[in-house]
């Protein structure tokens, strides 16, 4: 598929997830197999405000193709902050949220809730489209609710206002995480456009990311929740999709030496008290199914200072395998 004029073949996309896929951890996604990545969704309001926090999460990381994503509901604003996160990013191309179920956004008529209004929707991508001069993105759900699935007519209009591709969750925003992703509709979606389109939900796996590249014909993969302690799944995937055998993953010493990378990456970006704050979620997603992990998972919770997780990942290294 190309994004622009850029080329990809078969990508692997890390989805973009608030809280989760902030700078270091793109980093390590993309050193271990991630094609493209994404930054946390901005406000577009905030950047239009000059807020200092939200331009932080713009920064591209390296060793991916990266993209900026916004989200909001008013033309004329987007627009604005189109321009603003490209020039504080330096990103390959620009993103736009319509895909966020949770009720904070969605209900504001941002995220999930454009599906919603879809006329809006089109003219926000026309907006924006027109404001930049890099490839444009839509990431969207089935619909609002089963009762209002129309992600076909909504992803058409977003082709002919000029989305130069569209990643498509195959669940409703009532959904949220729950359930079964129906790649079946992915599949009508992808019948009917001539833009790459990009297959998420429930790629759990390289058996998972075959069977749905073959259901769903979609031009690229979107990991997104399974991905949390385990950014090895893009070199499993891959594999996968090459008809490869996969080793499996590093040892657990291996695993925690990525793991204290991320860690201090993230106090780079965010210094040592929200790096911290981050390794608390993420360190113990790095331990799921390890055996007896649950004492080292609770000190996790406590992590204050640099010197706490490097002590932490010694003891891990030194009793567990």
């Amino acid at each position: 598929m190309k994004l622009g004029n850029i080329e990809l073949q078969n990508p692997l996309f890390l989805a973009p997830m608030a809280g989760v896929t902030d700078w270091a951890f793109r980093t390590v996604c993309a050193r271990l197999g991630a094609d493209v990545t994404v930054t946390e969704m901005v406000s577009s309001r905030a950047l239009v405000y000059q807020d200092k926090k939200s331009a932080k999460l713009l920064r591209k990381n390296e060793g991916s193709v990266c993209g900026a994503q916004i989200f909001g509901n008013d033309p004329q604003i987007m627009a604005q902050a189109a321009v603003l996160a490209l020039e504080i990013s330096g990103c390959d191309f620009l993103d736009i949220n319509m895909g966020c179920p949770m009720p904070k956004v969605a209900n504001s008529g941002d995220g999930c809730g454009l599906m919603r209004t879809p006329e809006l929707a089109g003219e926000i991508l026309k907006a924006v489209v027109k404001a930049v001069d890099v490839p444009v993105t839509v990431k969207c759900r089935l619909g609002w609710d089963k009762g209002s699935i129309n992600v076909l007519d909504f992803t058409k209009r977003m082709e002919d206002s000029g989305a130069a591709m569209v990643a498509v969750h195959g669940r409703t925003r009532s959904m949220l995480y729950s359930g079964t992703a129906d790649w079946d509709m992915i599949h009508k979606v992808k019948e009917q456009l001539s833009i790459p389109v990009i297959a998420n939900g429930d790629i759990t796996d390289g058996d998972a990311a075959v069977r749905c590249l073959k259901r769903t014909g979609a031009d690229g993969l979107m990991i997104g929740r399974s991905v949390f302690g385990d950014p090895w799944i893009f070199e499993e995937v891959r594999a996968a999709l090459n008809g490869e055998e996969y080793p499996g993953r590093p040892c657990l010493a291996d695993r925690i030496g990525v793991a204290v990378e991320q860690f201090r990456l993230s106090e780079q970006d965010h210094g040592e008290h929200i790096a911290c704050l981050e390794a608390r979620k993420h360190f113990a997603w790095y331990l799921r199914g390890v055996p007896h992990s649950s004492y080292y998972k609770n000190q996790i919770t406590s992590l204050s200072t640099m010197e706490d997780i490097y002590r932490v990942a010694k003891d891990v290294v030194r009793d567990l395998k």
